[in-house]
C-alpha cells in the first residue's frame, strides 16, 4: 500500500476551513466599497479566473490556518514511513504552494491555475493521468471528492459532509474515516456568543429606572426585546468573525473562536448569519414598536461599521464600544415606550466608556506580556498603557459623579420618598470601578468586562447591595 502516493485534498481536509472562502472575506474587508467586483470576475471568468483574482488581491497567511491536527498527525507517520505525499487542491496554485512549502510534507502540489478549476472530474482526470487508474490513494471530504474515490485504490474519508461517507461506502474502498471535529452544541454556543447576551440585559435598566418592571405589559415587550436584539448581536457576532478570521488566529484566546478554529464549518457560519439577521428584524417589525426596530437598525449599522472599519481608529473604538452599550438601554425605553433622561444617557456613557478601556487595556497588557509592540488589526501599541488607564479611570469616576448629582435633582425627589439613601451607592460604585481596574492591571481580566462581572462573585454582590441601596429609598 505504501507504494502508491497517498494524495490528499485541502479545503475542508487538511485544513477546517475553505481558502477560497478565507480570500473572499480578505478582499471584503479590504475593499467593501468593491464587493461586487468578484461576482463580476466569476461571472466572466468563471471559478478559475475568480480564484486568480482574489489570489492576486489578497495575502491569506498559511501558517495560521486551522490545520487538522489529526490529519496531520497521519501524513507525518505516513511520510516517516516512506510514503510520497500528493497535494491536490481546488484551492488556487499561489496558495497550495504556499501551504506546501509551510508544511513541507508534500513531494507534488497540484491546484488549480488560471485556466483549470481542478475540482470533481477535473481532479480526478488529472491523477489518473499522472498516477494511472488505481494507482493512488486519496483522502477527502466533499461531495466533489466522490467522483476521486472512484478512480482511487484505496478512500480515506476526513470529516465528511452530509451523506459523503454514505456515498463513499457504496463505492467500497473506504479504509479510514477521520472525525475529528468537537461536539456541535458547544461548538454553536460558542459561534452565537449566547454568553455575550447578558449585555441585553440593559433593556431593562430603563424599565427599573422607571419603577415598572412589575408591569406584566411592559416586562414582556422587554423580554421579547432582549431576545430580539440577541439574535441581531449574534448575527454581528458571526460575520465579525468571519471578516476578522486571519486577526483572530494571531490571537492567544480568540484563535479558539469556532470559525478561527476550524471548529465550525466557515459555510455554516455564511448561512446563519443573515438567517439571524432577517429573524431579528421580522421578529422586532411585527412584535414591537417601529422606534425599537429604527434604534436596533442603527445598532447593525454602527457594529457593521466597528468590524469594517472604527475598530482600528485609535480611541473612537473605545467610543462606538461605549454607544454600543448605551445604545441597548435606548432599545428597551423604545421597547416598552418610554423616555430618555439626561441622568441614566449620561451615566451609561461614562461607565460603559471606562468598561470599554478596560477591555481595550486587558488587551494590551496580555500583548506587553507576550513582548509585542503594536496591536493586530487595532491601532494602539504597549505603550498606551498607562494613558488608557487614566482615561478609563477618571471615566469611570464621572459616572459616579452622575449619580452623586443625579440624587440631588428635584425630579429625583418625586420619584423617591428617601433620594439621599441612594448616596450609599456611589462609595459601592467606587469600590467596584477601582476594584475592575486593579485586576486589569494585574492582567487578571480575561474576558469582556460585563461578562466578567456577571460572573464575579463580588460585583455580583455589589449589584445586589446597590438594588438594595435604591429599594431602600424608594
Amino acid at each position: 500500500m505504501r507504494s502508491r502516493p497517498l494524495v490528499v485534498d485541502l479545503d475542508g481536509t487538511l485544513i477546517r476551513s475553505d481558502v477560497l472562502i478565507e480570500s473572499g472575506f480578505a478582499y471584503f474587508k479590504a475593499a467593501p466599497h468593491r464587493f461586487y467586483e468578484p461576482l463580476l470576475w466569476l461571472a466572466r471568468d468563471g471559478k478559475p479566473g475568480l480564484k486568480a483574482r482574489l489570489a492576486d488581491a489578497t495575502n491569506v497567511d498559511v501558517t495560521v490556518l486551522p490545520y487538522d491536527p489529526a490529519v496531520l498527525k497521519w501524513l507525518k507517520a505516513e511520510r516517516d514511513a516512506g510514503r510520497t505525499l500528493v497535494l491536490a487542491t481546488a484551492s488556487h496554485e499561489r496558495y497550495a504552494q504556499a501551504i506546501s512549502a509551510h508544511l513541507g510534507l508534500f513531494d507534488k502540489t497540484f491546484a488549480t491555475n488560471g485556466s483549470i478549476n481542478l475540482s470533481a472530474r477535473n481532479k480526478r482526470d488529472l491523477l489518473v493521468a499522472e498516477y494511472g487508474e488505481k494507482g493512488f490513494d486519496y483522502a477527502g471530504n466533499s461531495h466533489d471528492d466522490i467522483a476521486v474515490w472512484q478512480s482511487a485504490d484505496r478512500a480515506y474519508v476526513v470529516n465528511p459532509s452530509s451523506g459523503v461517507e454514505r456515498a463513499a461506502r457504496k463505492i467500497g474502498n473506504v479504509e479510514r474515516v477521520i472525525e475529528s471535529r468537537p461536539p456541535s452544541a458547544k461548538t454553536w454556543a460558542k459561534s452565537l456568543r449566547l454568553h455575550q447576551w447578558l449585555k441585553n440585559l440593559l433593556i431593562f435598566v430603563p424599565l427599573l429606572a422607571a419603577h415598572k418592571l412589575s408591569s406584566p405589559e411592559l416586562a414582556f415587550a422587554a423580554l421579547l426585546a432582549f431576545f430580539t436584539f440577541g439574535l441581531c448581536a449574534s448575527s454581528v457576532y458571526l460575520l465579525n468573525d468571519l471578516l476578522d478570521l486571519e486577526d483572530d488566529r494571531h490571537h492567544p484566546v480568540k484563535r479558539k473562536r469556532p470559525l478561527a478554529s476550524g471548529a465550525l464549518p466557515l459555510t455554516w457560519g455564511i448561512g446563519l448569519f443573515p438567517v439571524l439577521l432577517v429573524g431579528s428584524f421580522a421578529s422586532a417589525w411585527i412584535f414591537l414598536p417601529w422606534q425599537f426596530c429604527l434604534v436596533l437598525l442603527g445598532y447593525y449599522v454602527l457594529t457593521l461599521a466597528y468590524s469594517m472599519f472604527l475598530k482600528r481608529q485609535v480611541m473612537v473604538d473605545v467610543v462606538v464600544l461605549a454607544m454600543l452599550y448605551t445604545i441597548r438601554i435606548i432599545a428597551g425605553t423604545a421597547a416598552v415606550g418610554g423616555q430618555l433622561t439626561f441622568w441614566l444617557l449620561a451615566f451609561s456613557m461614562f461607565i460603559f466608556l471606562s468598561l470599554a478601556l478596560v477591555k481595550r487595556y486587558a488587551e494590551l497588557h496580555s500583548m506587553k506580556e507576550r513582548g509585542l509592540v503594536k496591536t493586530r488589526g487595532r491601532g494602539y501599541v504597549a505603550s498606551d498603557l498607562s494613558l488608557i488607564s487614566s482615561l478609563g479611570t477618571a471615566s469611570g469616576y464621572l459616572a459616579v459623579l452622575v449619580l452623586a448629582l443625579y440624587i440631588q435633582d428635584a425630579k429625583t425627589a418625586g420619584m423617591y420618598r428617601h433620594p439621599q439613601v441612594i448616596w450609599l451607592a456611589c462609595p459601592l460604585l467606587l469600590y467596584w470601578v477601582s476594584r475592575t481596574w486593579i485586576i486589569a492591571h494585574r492582567g487578571l481580566m480575561h474576558d469582556d468586562p460585563i461578562v466578567f462581572a456577571a460572573r464575579d462573585r463580588v460585583s455580583l454582590a455589589v449589584v445586589v447591595l446597590c438594588g438594595l441601596v435604591f429599594w431602600a429609598a424608594i
